[in-house]
């Protein structure tokens, strides 16, 4: 699949010009000749023979956006200054900040809000430790942990690498669901480390959200986790993805006018994020699913997973594949309703999905590079969705994990289950209603301004649900409760 030009990778550059009729359109010309686009021309001077120009402009890569530079170097009478990169200048010193929700003006406000006042808050939390959800951040703040080994698919980067997508994840919390999160990147990737490190500073968390972090260990870490602390883990990698994945495939398959228990599904990747949506899968009613990776089908008698080696390869392969097929991915399409891969670029051809069953489904989600091409899947396929935000049906773990994490904190959860997960899918399914819904849509768009509060909703209500049904609730007080101090009168009693 040939790159596009991609503000991902836009430059903006300052050019002096010579003041003559042409010389605009003769840089346009160039950049547009380099396989650039031009998104912004801006004079910010003028003179009787020049022009100060700000020109921005997406480029495929970083390669491209030097050949750009050149090639406007070529117009006759350019000055180049300053070019700069605007996803590093986005960047620029990182993507969050620290404020005070209360003012301090004065020492009434300094007393109020740390010495002496801050004392009687302690012992109260001390005396009730349920306090802490309503009388610190603790009651709307997340931690995005990682450790680095899995930073989107770039690989093992380690902790500073990976802390500008823990800052994005951040970001997003706060855009879309009003929570605060905080990035925490470990200088580690042993299992136990990083697990007795995350219950060390749980206190001040109101949910876990693990990000980034290889298989197996994400298995055993988020397992241990979920076991051994009172707030909710969510291994979004994991979860999120599956959750987006089955709602569009709720929404794909009522395009397509088939039942999930009557398709053939073929994925394509064991790893983390292939086996919770296997599980998620299962858990709403597949029944016929057969699951590929690098070595091939999923079978109890591959030699590496009879092994006992991989229990997340052997568990895949026992509750699938009920004929046993042996052999390859490119085997498995083979008149398959639905495709679905989470795992490498370019392993697929327009060929391979013409195999497929007809009004075939195609979820290509290897990011930024899918699978198969979308423009030569949709050649066959009736439905073709990608992680990409460049092609229609984007699957992207935004459209769930705040809304996920908005609705547990509301119901002051402490754990998540598939009931929840199921619930978020059948929600954001819910957003594309049936007179929206057609081959190009069968998912919201992310700035959707009913995607958060509606998944938020179900996933409090299925949270809340599960609780009345014995799983324990965070010990919160009412807003109108707590230490009796907290709602004394001025003047006291």
């Amino acid at each position: 699949m040939a790159a596009i030009p991609s503000v991902s990778n836009s430059i903006t550059a300052r050019l002096i010009l010579p003041a003559r009729a042409t010389a605009v359109s003769e840089l346009t010309g160039v950049i547009e000749k380099s396989g650039g686009l031009v998104t912004g021309l801006d004079v910010t001077a003028s003179g009787h023979d020049r022009l100060r120009i700000d020109v921005t402009v997406a480029a495929r890569d970083t390669a491209h956006a030097d050949e750009i530079v050149d090639a406007m170097r070529t117009v006759h009478g350019v000055e180049l200054g300053k070019v700069s990169d605007r996803t590093f200048l986005v960047h620029l010193g990182g993507k969050l900040k620290i404020e005070s929700k209360v003012p301090i003006r004065n020492r009434d406000d300094l007393s109020l809000i740390y010495t002496p006042g801050v004392a009687r808050i302690c012992t109260a939390i001390a005396e009730n430790p349920g306090d802490a959800r309503r009388l610190t951040i603790k009651r709307n703040t997340v931690a995005v942990v990682t450790d680095g080994s899995a930073v989107l698919g770039l690989g093992n980067l380690g902790p500073l690498a990976a802390l500008p997508v823990m800052e994005g994840k951040a970001a997003l919390f706060k855009r879309f669901a009003d929570i605060d999160a905080f990035p925490i990147c470990l200088d580690t990737q042993d299992t136990e480390e990083i697990i007795k490190t995350v219950k060390a500073i749980s206190p001040v968390f109101a949910g876990i959200n693990l990000e980034d972090i290889s298989a197996p260990r994400c298995f055993e870490i988020e397992a241990r986790l979920r076991e051994e602390l009172d707030i909710p883990v969510f291994h979004d990698d994991q979860h999120g993805t599956a959750i987006v994945a089955l709602a569009a495939l709720t929404n794909a398959l009522r395009v397509v006018k088939k039942d999930l228990r009557d398709v053939r599904i073929v994925m394509s990747g064991a790893g983390a994020a292939g086996t919770a949506i296997l599980k998620l899968f299962l858990k709403a009613g597949a029944a016929n699913v057969i699951v590929a990776d690098h070595n091939g089908i999923l079978h109890p008698d591959r030699e590496d997973i009879a092994s006992g080696e991989h229990p997340s390869l052997l568990w895949s392969a026992t509750h699938t594949n009920a004929g046993r097929m042996k052999g390859t991915l490119r085997e498995a399409l083979v008149g398959a309703d639905v495709f679905v891969g989470v795992s490498a670029p370019h392993i697929l051809t327009g060929d391979d999905i013409a195999t497929m069953n007809d009004d075939a489904i195609v979820f290509a989600m290897a990011n930024p590079e899918p699978e198969v091409d979308p423009m030569a899947a949709a050649q066959h396929a009736t439905v073709v969705a990608t992680g990409r935000s460049d092609f229609a049906n984007q699957i992207n773990n935004v459209l769930v994990f705040p809304g996920v994490f908005r609705g547990l904190l509301d119901a002051h959860s402490t754990s998540v289950d598939e009931d929840v997960m199921l619930a978020a899918a059948e929600a954001l399914a819910a957003v594309v209603h049936p007179d929206e819904l057609n081959p190009a849509y069968i998912i919201p768009s992310v700035f959707h301004p009913d995607v958060t509060k509606v998944v938020a909703a179900a996933v409090r209500a299925a949270a809340e649900k599960h609780a009345a049904q014995g799983a324990p609730r965070a010990d919160e007080p009412p807003v109108d409760g707590g230490h009796p101090d907290a709602m004394l009168p001025v003047g006291g009693a």
